[in-house]
């Protein structure tokens, strides 16, 4: 058997890739790379809520899932949209890494709850409004690229800081640069962070989907996504919308928090919900309607009026 995978160029995308081909290596299937790149990728001048934030980083990739000339797709869980294209699906979660956000600097002194001004580079529209409701003594600028071309920028002095998620920079050996780690009480995190997904096309090979999932798939932390993901499905949002939800598994329970921030970090909602991991879509179903009934319409309504 032999699995034909398809990721973007980045070296984060690539580590992803190739601990998906380590995991497949394991259980002696053969696997080869193809590398294909993005919208994402390729417009850094412009926020992604300003290029069309859905499938901004997949619609490339899914299209040889349709064609067959790839037998998966690794992504970011993150970088998913809530919604997937017909005939597409999720196939494998790997085990969450840390979930938090964090600080990352050459300054070791610098600190959110100081009080001290200084500038944060983000693409996040999450980070923004989190950092404008719980930290408003500091400034942000827009930061796109990948996270070689993010840590070049912040060396040229373009920011004094970056906030990025914890996974991508442990992966990518930049721990050294780490000034904090963001609590998840208040910096909860992008829906799915810290996981890599494997999606593939319904018509894929009967063998190949069971293998890939017994070789890949981590049962605990694809129950938290998908509480997460139906969450961010009901609000109907994704990369542009500042949502933020994380579930947790505890004795075969699901603790599962997320909530929505408005883009100028004044108005923020958020709520817990807990029930059996049987339930874990329901749960995020239920989590999402409590947000809207308690103002979150009319927060959403206000954000896609300004993107």
């Amino acid at each position: 058997m032999h699995i034909k995978i398809a990721t973007r160029s980045s070296r984060l995308a690539l580590w992803q890739a190739e601990h998906i081909q380590a995991r497949l290596q394991a259980g002696d299937i053969t696997s080869e790379l193809v590398l294909i790149e993005t919208k994402g990728d390729l417009v850094l001048d412009r926020s992604l809520s300003k290029i069309g934030s859905k499938g901004v980083f997949t619609q490339e990739l899914e299209e040889q899932l349709y064609d067959g000339r790839v037998d998966i797709a690794v992504h970011s869980a993150k970088d998913l949209p809530s919604s997937l294209p017909p005939g597409l699906h999720i196939i494998a979660f790997t085990e969450r890494e840390v979930a938090n956000d964090v600080l990352v600097s050459r300054n070791k002194n610098l600190s959110l709850t100081s009080g001290q001004p200084f500038v944060i580079g983000t693409s996040s529209t999450r980070r923004i409004a989190l950092l404008k409701h719980y930290c408003p003594h500091v400034t942000t600028v827009d930061m796109r690229g990948n996270l070689q071309t993010r840590i070049r920028k912040l060396d040229e002095g373009q920011c004094d800081a970056l906030l990025l998620a914890y996974a991508g920079v442990h992966r990518m050996g930049y721990d050294e640069l780490i000034v904090a780690r963001l609590p998840l009480s208040e910096f909860t995190p992008a829906v799915g962070q810290g996981s890599i997904a494997v999606e593939a096309a319904d018509s894929l090979d009967k063998e190949k989907h069971d293998v890939i999932r017994r070789l890949v798939n981590h049962e605990r932390t694809e129950v938290c996504l998908l509480a997460e993901r139906s969450f961010l499905n009901r609000l109907e949002g994704g990369c542009s919308i500042p949502s933020f939800a994380l579930a947790q598994w505890s004795a075969s329970q699901v603790s599962l928090t997320g909530g929505l921030v408005s883009l100028d970090g004044a108005d923020m909602l958020r709520d817990t919900f807990d029930g059996p991991q049987s339930e874990a879509t329901a749960l995020g179903h239920a989590l999402a309607e409590s947000i809207l009934t308690r103002g979150g319409d009319t927060i959403l309504t206000s954000i896609r009026e300004q993107l």
